[in-house]
């Protein structure tokens, strides 16, 4: 039910104008404008009707104070049986929504009223539809980033910038409409993450920004981030199913107000290059940004020797390379650039498994898959598909390799047989 605060210093006209409003709205009511100030902070009254001539403090008095103390417009409709123009111009130049003199009837001031409350609802209803981001709710890249420059220069806590990693792949393979609805679910997985104090908002295809207010230590970031990364590989196998093999996550780059600065431009320089730090190194997780190891960093040049082992493959297996879908992506993108320099051959290769194989034989034959082929191959699996790009591998090679791996397959799994097509890539 909204709420009106009513402000008379008659007493008789403020009980007669109370009883004709509180079987429709909650009220409160004030004799003087100071009084009137005070239940204002304590109640946010949904609008304010007051007479216009008081002792003390004047209705207009009464409104400028308080929109500038609340730094906003304050709905306002003023009761005087003064028939002076000019008062009223003044009214309605100070912000008045609508006046009525007095004596009125009662089915006149709540019409009045209701067409107030009415036209201040269909202006919210405009301001968040304007500041709002269409498909998640939260605040669109204008709004929230208008709304962090004012909090950043005056609060403590941590600004987030925040990834929903391997999304691509989502629209790629199910389709635009799944990956809206991983957006939604990452949306409300973001709004229960935060607290409502907080500001959060979209600001660009599967980027996010938040800040959290009082919050400035590493382990409650890294605790946020990790919850975050659980909730949306759950949301994101619910949606697409449990054999889903995208690596699913979110990556969050942080930075300290005020450690960091207080200009909301600088600070999210700061936070996105922190958020940079997470995507180099393997993704869903958290960096938050330290000015000095930053100018460290920068400093230092790596050797070869160095760079080799960070570039190099941690514990490698034998046989064909087991990898993720997006980066098998990137092998099969490199391999089809190389075609007419090296004048090698790539097949690529797709085993289907029969519908509802379970999860655990697919990764079965991925597994025998990988142990079968060669070290120069690189396997992968999409969703109920297993891919294979062989490289420098002739036709009657590759059907060998594939009837040795049907009859270890055949051996442990006779029950369960599977197709295979393929084709060799053309430069």
């Amino acid at each position: 039910m909204k709420k009106i605060l009513i402000v008379d210093d008659m007493i008789v006209t403020l009980m007669m104008t109370e009883n004709m409003l509180c079987g429709h709205y909650i009220t409160f009511c004030a004799s003087s404008g100071q009084e009137a100030i005070e239940i204002y902070h304590r109640e946010s009254p949904d609008m304010v009707l007051s007479d216009l001539r008081m002792p003390g403090m004047s209705g207009l008095e009464l409104q400028q104070t308080l929109q500038k103390e609340m730094q906003k417009t304050i709905p306002f409709m003023f009761m005087t049986a003064d028939h002076d123009e000019d008062t009223e111009s003044m009214g309605f130049e100070n912000g008045a929504m609508d006046f009525i003199r007095k004596p009125f009837r009662p089915d006149v001031l709540l019409r009045r009223v209701a067409n107030i409350l009415q036209t201040v609802d269909q202006i919210e209803g405009l301001k968040k539809h304007a500041s709002t981001d269409a498909l998640t709710g939260l605040l669109n890249k204008a709004s929230v980033e208008e709304e962090l420059r004012q909090v950043c220069s005056q609060a403590n806590g941590a600004l987030l910038m925040i990834d929903l990693d391997s999304f691509k792949p989502v629209n790629d393979i199910y389709g635009h409409s799944m990956g809206d609805k991983l957006l939604m679910s990452f949306s409300d997985i973001l709004r229960a993450s935060v607290r409502p104090d907080d500001v959060l908002g979209r600001v660009g295809g599967d980027e996010f920004i938040a800040f959290c207010h009082g919050m400035l230590d590493e382990p409650g970031i890294a605790n946020k981030a990790a919850s975050i990364n659980v909730n949306v590989v759950k949301a994101a196998r619910e949606l697409m199913g449990a054999d889903m093999s995208i690596p699913i996550g979110a990556s969050v780059g942080c930075v300290f107000v005020p450690q960091g600065g207080t200009d909301f431009s600088v600070l999210a320089k700061k936070a996105d290059k922190a958020l940079y730090e997470v995507k180099q190194n393997g993704k869903h997780g958290f960096h938050v940004y330290n000015e000095e190891q930053e100018e460290s960093a920068a400093q230092k040049s790596a050797s070869l020797i160095d760079l080799e082992t960070v570039l190099e493959e941690r514990s490698p297996g034998k046989g064909a390379m087991k990898i993720p879908f997006e980066e098998f992506r990137v092998v099969y993108r490199f391999l089809k650039r190389t075609l007419g320099v090296f004048n090698k051959s790539v097949s690529l290769l797709r085993f289907s498994l029969p519908k509802g194989t379970t999860s655990a034989k697919e990764e079965a034959f991925l597994s025998m898959l990988c142990s079968t082929f060669r070290g120069g191959d690189v396997v992968t699996k999409n969703g109920g598909q297993i891919l294979a790009l062989l490289v420098n591998t002739s036709f009657p090679n590759l059907s060998h390799a594939v009837n040795r791996f049907r009859q270890n397959w055949k051996e442990q799994y006779a029950d369960l047989d599977f197709e295979y097509d393929w084709m060799v890539l053309e430069p």
